[in-house]
């Protein structure tokens, strides 16, 4: 079997999902993770699958043929390299006012930290009292087994106060 990771983008309409899930499926395909959403008006995601290695020819064939749908694939082979058990896993969860740079000063700290992104969400929402819009992002973090949560916490906690977002770190 061969797992490939599959990227798609394109104009957001009924059927897409099953199209794409009927390919797969008529190439003895194996749907194992995704991760699909409507963002800015288009259909995007990523997935995982599993292909016998004698379909997978025709399989990117098949998927080339979907793009007269709108639909742009990217198929690259999986990197089936199993993640080191000695990281530690953590969430961090921001809410406050949109404004340019969140993203951006929050990924900067835990990249200096070697701190790996395994999931990122985001997303503005309307504020409860106000009509203002609330950033909010969740991640789903893997750092070092050494690494020191204090420390983290220290400059996560002056990041917060600089961008006057909320922040906070889950063991």
């Amino acid at each position: 079997m061969t797992s490939l990771v599959l990227t798609v983008i394109g104009p957001d309409k009924p059927g897409l999902v099953e199209r794409l899930s009927h390919t797969i499926a008529q190439h003895e395909g194996n749907w194992l993770e995704s991760g699909l959403s409507r963002l800015g008006g288009k259909f995007a995601g990523i997935l995982v699958i599993q292909v016998p290695d004698e379909q997978v020819t025709a399989l990117h064939k098949a998927l080339q043929d979907l793009q007269n749908s709108g639909l742009k694939i990217i198929a690259e082979s999986a990197d089936d390299q199993e993640r080191a058990t000695d990281l530690r896993p953590f969430t961090l969860e921001l809410v406050g006012h949109d404004k340019p740079g969140i993203v951006r000063e929050i990924s900067q700290a835990l990249a200096q930290r070697h701190i790996n992104v395994e999931t990122l969400k985001t997303e503005l929402v309307s504020g409860s009292m106000s009509a203002e819009l609330l950033f909010k992002a969740e991640a789903h973090l893997l750092a070092p087994a050494d690494f020191d949560m204090d420390e983290l916490q220290g400059a996560i906690e002056g990041i917060a106060s600089d961008l006057m977002v909320d922040i906070t770190l889950n063991d």
